[in-house]
């Protein structure tokens, strides 16, 4: 039984991997978004501090790659796949969560944030470290100082990958509250206290340093009426905990429905598993950093600029949550359960191919492109008039997976430059394999 378990686990594991493959070459830009514009970049100029919107933990991690003779997003995209090994490995290599971590990693949302040059590939890999920190502490396999010391450290990691890591150490404290009576209640309170130093020690000695304004800048007062926040915050964690389809039609129709209605039955088999299965003091822990860490997501809507909720910004605290649901489901299914992981990979594959671009073909379309006109090695900057004229913006998008030294421009006259491209530019020149379902 456990051999033939071991070998569904192995095939599972090869198929996601081909799968966040297939994800950002099956793609006419390589899975790559404004934000990924900007890690590239900060990764390509340092040790230059271009800005400080985002920790260096994941800039820090493609600059290392592009050691090895990798430009920056070749480099984005083993972190991508490392991160996703390196969980399975840890998982395996100390039998923590093996199946559940192998089924969750093969959702197809999940397989999208791998695949894609996001922060996120990063920041969980360090939240699984985190979530076997605290259970070895709940065990009792760390004590004392070095508990202390291990948790504090991967809290202080985590946060120095993704800023929201703020709602994770938040979690920890409260945890440690709730358990103040156990053994292990003060480590985590001590912890969370003593990343909560380094926060502040980060925002003295790094944002201000590098930008005096940033909190002014980006917080700011009802940005968006609660009305709308509650409909986006319903929407994206319906589509966060559909195990299918992470996304929805923008346009909307009938098919949203059946997308969201999916991801809602999910969350209310979750409520009901949690309740009526008692949770083991690590599960607690994992649905606590979970639930807070969504919950906070939502509030900080209300001061801070970040774009609609979704399975990418709410898959830090959804990853320990679907941990947990998924070992209540092997307990009652048992082998079955790898099914869920299986159909999810076919309709990511089936949608990949249907709405297939070939990156590959694109990239070398743009680095021909660049090359010519000599703007493959040089500082670019790329004319849009609106952030949401998405057609125009993939172009930046694939530029920069070429030369990522590239920002934005909104300023009419530096389109006289050279280096500032336009798309009536690009495409006047060349023609791109496009994506058919945008």
């Amino acid at each position: 039984m456990k051999f033939k378990e071991k070998y569904i686990q192995i095939s599972m594991v090869i198929i996601t991997l081909v799968m966040t493959i297939l994800r950002f070459l099956l793609n006419e830009k390589g899975r790559v978004t404004p934000d990924g514009i900007r890690f590239m970049r900060s990764a390509h100029v340092f040790p230059e501090i271009d800005n400080t919107i985002t920790p260096l933990g994941y800039i820090f991690s493609i600059k290392f790659f592009t050691f090895f003779g990798l430009d920056e997003f070749w480099s984005s995209k083993l972190v991508g796949i490392f991160s996703f090994l390196l969980i399975i490995f840890i998982a395996k290599k100390t039998n923590f969560y093996l199946r559940e971590a192998i089924i969750t990693c093969s959702l197809f949302g999940f397989v999208s944030i791998f695949a894609a040059t996001f922060s996120e590939t990063l920041t969980l890999f360090s939240v699984f470290i985190l979530l076997f920190v605290a259970h070895s502490i709940i065990e009792e396999k760390f004590t004392n100082k070095k508990a202390l010391l291990y948790l504090s450290l991967t809290l202080i990691l985590t946060f120095n990958i993704r800023y929201s890591a703020l709602f994770i150490i938040g979690g920890t404290g409260l945890f440690g509250l709730i358990r103040l009576k156990k053994n292990y209640g003060k480590t985590f309170i001590f912890s969370a206290i003593i990343a909560a130093f380094y926060i502040v020690f980060y925002k003295f000695f790094f944002i201000d340093l590098f930008n005096k304004n940033y909190v002014g800048d980006f917080l700011e007062i009802g940005l968006k009426p609660t009305s709308l926040l509650l409909i986006e915050f319903a929407q994206g964690l319906a589509t966060s905990f559909n195990p299918f389809v992470h996304i929805s039609n923008p346009g909307g129709g009938i098919i949203n429905l059946g997308i969201y209605g999916i991801g809602l039955m999910n969350i209310l088999v979750i409520i009901f598993l949690f309740v009526r299965k008692k949770l083991s003091e690590t599960e607690k822990f994992f649905v606590t950093i979970g639930v807070s860490g969504i919950i906070c997501s939502f509030l900080i809507q209300y001061f801070y600029s970040t774009d609609p909720l979704g399975y990418r910004l709410l898959s830090p605290f959804t990853f320990p949550i679907w941990l947990v649901y998924f070992k209540k489901l092997f307990e009652i299914f048992e082998k079955k359960i790898y099914l869920i992981g299986a159909l999810s990979l076919v309709t990511g594959f089936t949608f990949t191919w249907l709405s297939k671009a070939n990156y590959l073909k694109n990239r070398a379309e743009i680095s021909d492109y660049l090359k010519a006109e000599n703007l493959d090695k040089v500082p670019l900057k790329f004319y849009i008039k609106d952030f949401e004229d998405l057609e125009k913006v993939q172009i930046s998008e694939l530029i920069g997976t070429v030369n990522s030294d590239i920002d934005f421009t909104f300023k009419a006259q530096d389109t006289l430059k050279k280096t500032t491209l336009t798309p009536y530019k690009v495409l006047q020149k060349i023609k791109l394999d496009k994506n058919k379902y945008q």
